[in-house]
């Protein structure tokens, strides 16, 4: 069985996380290895709703803490990854039949721009009713108010892969495609075997990082000795690309429904439509958007542009990782977890959750968690000053 080399840190997952930790991880100068058994950004990170956002709506749950974080990450990527990152308008129609009136909006927006601090798109303000007709067909019938405000749109994957170009251009190693088989964790080395071109290779390293996304559990269940368990559920997040284009922005829409928030976004010179939250059961690789996402999503849209035309171009799901809960999972916490196998000396640490907007902040707590197992190395840069972009 060929052997490899020893890492300082392997990481298993080659989506927004894992290529975030592997960037931070050789900055600072240690030795990283990735892992991804598929391609780059192949789950999550290439079906999410495409934003780089503050969270709005954690605000009415009190998770201030993560939108202030959100908000100076989403500053920093419109700063050093200009090309992928932008600025885009959003509006919030408010309806006589709206949940939140306009005041509670108001309240929103401002403790949300307080929170953005100085940053670049910190305001917000009202679009006066004479332009109301000018907004994409967005229906005006029983329409009170409608606030505007800014948040930044990416594409997902260019993104994951740009954070990946850096890391490997800072000594990254990537093997991909590669899939974790076992970890083993023997005194102060973690012992790790992989397969790659249909060979069964080994190598090891003084930390494991799982960040597999949906499957985080399942590479948890190869090591050994086990991690403590953390227990989560898969919810299942669909959305739509529709034929036609919104000139003016984006949206943010509340579903008539049942009250959730709805996003319909210019994407590509078409509309992407998103999200739902289905808990979602059995293996990540066979999560499939269902029917009753779609006409959920799609009486949503038409409920709102109902002169619009709603022919669906594309679907696809993706799988958030949230912690178990009685709630239902519009109201659960997305803070992201970080789980050790040892406070004191942590070999391993399982990314649980996690947002495309804060993935270079989690990065830098995983690396923090680890510091105590992890070799003195000299710091080669800093990510703070590191544009992003394609190769």
């Amino acid at each position: 069985m060929p052997t490899t080399r020893h890492y300082d840190i392997v990481i298993i997952g080659g989506g927004i996380q894992g290529a975030a930790v592997a960037q931070a991880a050789a900055a600072l100068g240690y030795n990283v290895l990735v892992l991804e058994k598929t391609a780059l950004a192949a789950g999550t990170s290439s079906r999410s709703s495409k934003l780089v956002h503050g969270g709005l709506r954690y605000l009415e749950s009190g998770q201030f803490g993560l939108v202030w974080e959100s908000l100076k990450e989403r500053a920093a990527l419109l700063h050093l990854a200009p090309s992928l990152v932008r600025l885009q308008p959003f509006h919030i129609p408010i309806y006589d039949q709206t949940s939140r009136d306009t005041l509670t909006i108001r309240a929103g927006l401002s403790l949300y721009a307080l929170l953005a601090g100085l940053s670049k798109g910190a305001g917000f303000h009202s679009i006066p009713r004479r332009r109301w007709g000018e907004l994409d067909g967005l229906s005006t019938r029983g329409l009170r108010h409608v606030f505007q405000y800014w948040d930044a749109q990416t594409d997902d994957q260019a993104l994951t892969r740009a954070i990946m170009h850096s890391a490997s251009s800072l000594g990254v190693e990537l093997h991909c495609p590669a899939e974790f088989i076992h970890a083993r964790i023997s005194g102060e080395i973690c012992e790790i075997e992989f397969l790659e071109n249909n060979q069964t290779y080994q190598c090891t390293a003084s930390s494991l990082v799982n960040a597999a996304g949906p499957w985080v559990s399942q590479v948890a269940e190869r090591i050994s000795p086990a991690p403590p368990a953390y227990p989560v559920e898969l919810v299942q997040g669909t959305h739509l690309i529709l034929e036609g284009s919104l000139d003016k922005g984006c949206y943010y829409l509340e579903s008539p429904q049942d009250r959730r928030a709805i996003f319909a976004l210019p994407w590509k010179q078409h509309i992407l439509l998103g999200t739902t939250e289905t808990v979602f059961e059995g293996a990540p690789d066979k999560a499939l958007p269902l029917v009753s996402e779609e006409n959920y999503l799609l009486g949503c849209f038409r409920y709102y542009f109902p002169d619009h035309g709603a022919t669906v171009r594309e679907r696809f799901t993706g799988l958030r990782v949230l912690p178990v809960s009685r709630n239902n999972p519009f109201g659960r916490s997305r803070e992201t977890h970080l789980q050790c196998d040892s406070p004191e000396s942590p070999r391993i640490v399982g990314i649980y959750g996690g947002k495309l907007t804060v993935c270079r902040a989690t990065a830098r707590k995983v690396l923090h968690t680890l510091r105590p197992s992890l070799p003195v190395r000299i710091p080669k840069a800093d990510i703070s000053q590191l544009t992003l972009k394609l190769p």
